[in-house]
């Protein structure tokens, strides 16, 4: 029998959307107000689910104060209060849109997760803007 666990924690970044091999009026044309050279910022949700078989000692999926202290370490010190664009460095290289930040914290949280259970980070960008990565 499998059953998902989920924790759910946030964080508050800024970033700025834009390729710097485009000119500025097509990566405004993509990006719009998100290409604002000053950067934006966001009040991110973070909601990190584990499935996985009921352990027949504990009753744990997994224990839910180890996944919180994961995602303390792993996620909200990286990027907590960061500019996503120059202080992390897996988006030095990466435009760090919902969908690629939440493939980074998923690589982030996955190597600390036992192989057998999946993985699952839902990441809202805003109230009504998320995306989902399961690996």
């Amino acid at each position: 029998m499998k059953v998902k666990v989920s924790r759910k924690a946030n964080f508050n970044a800024a970033h700025r959307l834009y390729r710097p091999d485009w000119s500025f009026e097509k990566n405004d044309a993509v990006f719009g107000k998100c290409n604002n050279p000053n950067y934006h910022g966001h009040n991110y949700d973070l909601i990190v689910s584990v499935t996985g078989e009921i352990d027949q000692q504990t009753g744990f999926v997994m224990d839910l104060k180890v996944l919180k202290d994961l995602i303390k370490e792993h996620v909200e010190e990286a990027l907590d209060h960061k500019n996503l664009n120059k202080d992390v460095p897996e988006f030095e290289d990466l435009n760090p849109t919902a969908e690629n930040i939440a493939v980074v914290i998923w690589n982030k949280i996955r190597p600390h997760i036992e192989k057998t259970k999946e993985l699952e980070v839902v990441l809202y960008e805003t109230p009504r803007n998320f995306v989902t990565y399961s690996g």
